[in-house]
């Protein structure tokens, strides 16, 4: 069984070198992965560039949220890499707009809006300030996602039916919070297995600790791959 390309493997890890040695242990079964904020100061741009050479798609995971006219640059530099098949940024529409235009005519990178983080529940919302539950807030999200031309949502696999539903058939549906039966929740409050996931509409899955802690994560991997056949 080879890769699935909707399985992203984050990088997650301390150094450039333990990334390494994971993408090494991993092998064939993974073709995609997330470089997220922790890889940033220890050569993550660096990886997405020799991730990229090697035939591998790259998720930058950095979540970009300020005002417009830095967003909309630094969306730019970082396509201007060509080190980026998928970027997050916070689904704000003064930040979606941004972040589309500062992408220019390069389709190959989508932006993707984060709706609500996966580790947050409703009374998490409530104690930040937000006048409405998990769901309420996530279609409110995905809808300014869209209208902002944007090409897709991160949810939790909650609320991936309705993503799919609201953003169609070619809507990308990024689902953190994947766990399978035999791993732990871990961080996550909303979270669901590969195959719940993929048959609620999510278009990818981020599975991060079940692969990269076991003991030996290829085998972790091709075991998730198989269960998303399933699908």
């Amino acid at each position: 069984m080879s890769a699935d390309p909707r399985l992203i493997i984050p990088l997650d890890l301390p150094s450039r070198a333990e990334a390494e040695a994971m993408v090494e242990a991993l092998g064939d079964s993974v073709s995609f992965y997330k470089i997220g904020l922790q890889m940033l100061a220890v050569g993550g741009m660096d990886m997405a560039r020799d991730l990229k050479a090697r035939g591998r798609k790259v998720f930058l995971d950095w979540k970009l949220h300020d005002i417009g006219a830095t967003v909309e640059k630094a969306t730019a530099a970082i396509v201007g890499t060509g080190a980026c098949d998928l970027l997050t940024v916070h689904a704000q529409p003064q930040v979606l707009a941004a972040a589309v235009k500062g992408r220019g005519g390069d389709r190959q990178a989508k932006i993707v809006g984060v709706t609500v983080l996966t580790s947050l529940n409703g009374q998490d919302l409530a104690q930040i300030g937000y006048g409405m539950g998990v769901e309420q807030l996530v279609e409110r999200r995905i809808r300014q996602v869209i209208d902002a031309g944007a090409d897709g949502v991160v949810a939790s696999p909650h609320e991936a039916a309705l993503a799919r539903r609201i953003g169609g058939p070619d809507f990308l549906v990024v689902t953190p919070g994947v766990r399978p039966d035999w791993a732990g929740k871990d961080d996550q409050a909303r979270a669901a297995t590969p195959l719940e996931a993929l048959q609620a509409g999510a278009s990818h899955l981020v599975c991060g600790r079940p692969i990269t802690a076991a003991a030996d994560p290829r085998a972790a991997a091709l075991r998730i791959v198989e269960e998303m056949a399933r699908a």
